[in-house]
């Protein structure tokens, strides 16, 4: 089983959105492992997207991200990044297919709903960034 992480943006938490987006991405068979709100500032947000340093958007990016707060969601399934990253669609809500989540809450590139790890390189960076072994629970184990 493969694991990803996904983070409601600051436009989408406003909006009351996360349960909606949440809800999308259990109803297409993902786990849900781990789930916490909060805020970045601006120094974690760049942390964060420090891969994307040198990248035009990169302040702009690392400004709106800690603008609000922000649902961070531990998601695991079979094939979970590129499922995620298919239930996401386009970066900008205007080219994804209708029914992905950017296309139905996404507003424009930038505020585009939700982030989603890119590859395994990226899920084995960003989860540990955001969580830490206690708050990761294991379906398995439920009764």
């Amino acid at each position: 089983m493969e694991k990803t992480l996904v983070i409601v943006k600051p436009d989408a938490v406003c909006r009351g959105y996360s349960g909606k987006i949440l809800g999308v991405l259990e109803e297409n068979g993902l786990k849900l492992r781990a789930l916490k709100m909060l805020q970045l500032d601006k120094q974690q947000a760049q942390e964060f997207y420090k891969v994307h340093k040198e990248r035009y958007f990169y302040d702009s990016l690392t400004s709106y991200m800690s603008s609000g707060p922000v649902v961070a969601a531990l998601l695991e399934g079979d094939e979970a990044i590129n499922r995620v990253r298919r239930l996401l669609g386009a970066t900008d809500p205007k080219e994804a297919k209708p029914d992905t989540i950017r296309a139905r809450f996404g507003q424009n590139r930038e505020q585009n709903a939700i982030h989603g790890s890119d590859s395994p390189e990226s899920a084995a960076i960003e989860i540990p960034f955001l969580f830490n072994e206690l708050e990761i629970t294991d379906h398995q184990k439920a009764t």
